[in-house]
């Protein structure tokens, strides 16, 4: 039942998202990819906790924020040195989250 908490979370953002049609400056479109996947990266590794059943709402949360900030800080660090460190974020991110489907679907094949 936890599960089902952060995908109507991600379900009820996308949707919010899509109703109020917000748009960003250029500026902050580095902390839109890395926010983003670093939220999808801690979603599906939720789901791949709940599938091996050793889910547990408290590192879900602290994983989901230490991400953000972490993928933010690096960012802006990077921003701050004239770097694309960013771009680590989103390698690192991509990888994990293409390793959580990976296992994901091994688990219903």
């Amino acid at each position: 039942m936890t599960l089902w908490l952060p995908l109507l979370g991600l379900v009820a953002g996308i949707a919010l998202g899509l109703a109020f049609r917000i748009t960003l400056p250029i500026e902050l479109a580095r902390y839109t990819a890395v926010g983003i996947l670093a939220a999808l990266d801690s979603i599906l590794g939720a789901l791949r906790a709940e599938l091996e059943k050793h889910f547990d709402a408290r590192i879900f949360i602290t994983g989901f924020y230490t991400n953000a900030l972490l993928a933010a800080a690096l960012t802006f660090l990077g921003d701050r040195l004239g770097i694309d460190l960013y771009l680590v974020a989103l390698f690192v991110f991509g990888w994990r989250v293409f390793q959580n489907v990976a296992v994901i679907r091994r688990h219903f094949l």
